[in-house]
């Protein structure tokens, strides 16, 4: 009899896992910059959208920020802001997003997510973190703390992965209050920014993601160049990330 209750419960998952994966969600990309504009807007906006063909997303990309209107954001489950940076939201488009976020939404910051909104302290608590410095771009390695979390799949038995991409330093090390995922191997950048201090954390977590309430945030620092948003791994941890905070997996 257990036999048969467990086959039963297994094939329940598998089909309530296959629904979950054909149920189209909303996504909403803004990248609206005020001050530095990376140049990997366009590939980034590119992978988004080969991703939602591939993960049955339906996507909206603006960098219009008129649009944070409660109406205009109850239709989304997800918001990713997409290297944002500095101040892009007005007073009352923050209210909007706050409110969006309390009703059980996710939140993806990609990159210069962290370069934006510094007089938000909100939105700090949100993404986990705010930009402090980083060295010159520059090929690392990303050591990983845990890659059995479903944002984590591409990467899954890896203890790190060396690329290249801008690695950020942050103005408080987030991890009191999330939950890290990877952090630098601050020893495997270069010689010259070994003899630089000004952006060492020690502790440097990269990757993290939090859980308040019913709604779902994360926070990942690739995505300073193009070819951060062509690596395929790198892609699909994205696409992992976004179903994830739209409670796919």
């Amino acid at each position: 009899m257990k036999k048969i209750t467990l086959i039963i419960c297994l094939i329940l998952s598998i089909m309530f896992s296959a629904i979950a994966q054909d149920k189209k969600i909303n996504v909403l990309v803004f990248s609206k910059t005020i001050g530095y504009r990376h140049n990997s807007i366009p590939t980034g906006l590119k992978m988004m959208s080969d991703l939602a063909q591939e993960r049955n997303w339906i996507l909206t990309a603006t960098e219009n920020s008129d649009l944070f209107t409660p109406e205009f954001l109850k239709t989304f489950d997800v918001v990713v802001f997409l290297n944002p940076t500095q101040d892009v939201l007005n007073e009352q488009q923050q209210k909007n997003f706050e409110a969006f976020m309390a009703g059980g939404k996710g939140f993806v910051g990609i990159h210069a997510a962290a370069d934006c909104e510094y007089d938000w302290a909100w939105y700090g608590q949100l993404n986990g973190a705010f930009f402090k410095t980083h060295p010159p771009a520059q090929t690392a390695t990303v050591i990983f703390e845990d890659t059995a979390h479903p944002t984590m799949l591409p990467f899954k038995g890896m203890e790190k992965y060396t690329t290249f991409d801008e690695w950020y330093s942050f103005k408080e090390n987030p991890r009191a209050k999330v939950h890290v995922l990877a952090r630098l191997d601050e020893a495997s950048l270069n010689e010259a920014t070994q003899k630089d201090d000004k952006w060492k954390m020690g502790d440097h977590p990269l990757i993290w993601y939090q859980e308040t309430g019913n709604s779902r945030s994360f926070y990942t620092v690739f995505g300073h160049t193009p070819e951060a948003f062509l690596d395929p791994k790198i892609k699909e941890h994205i696409g992992c990330v976004v179903d994830w905070v739209a409670k796919r997996n």
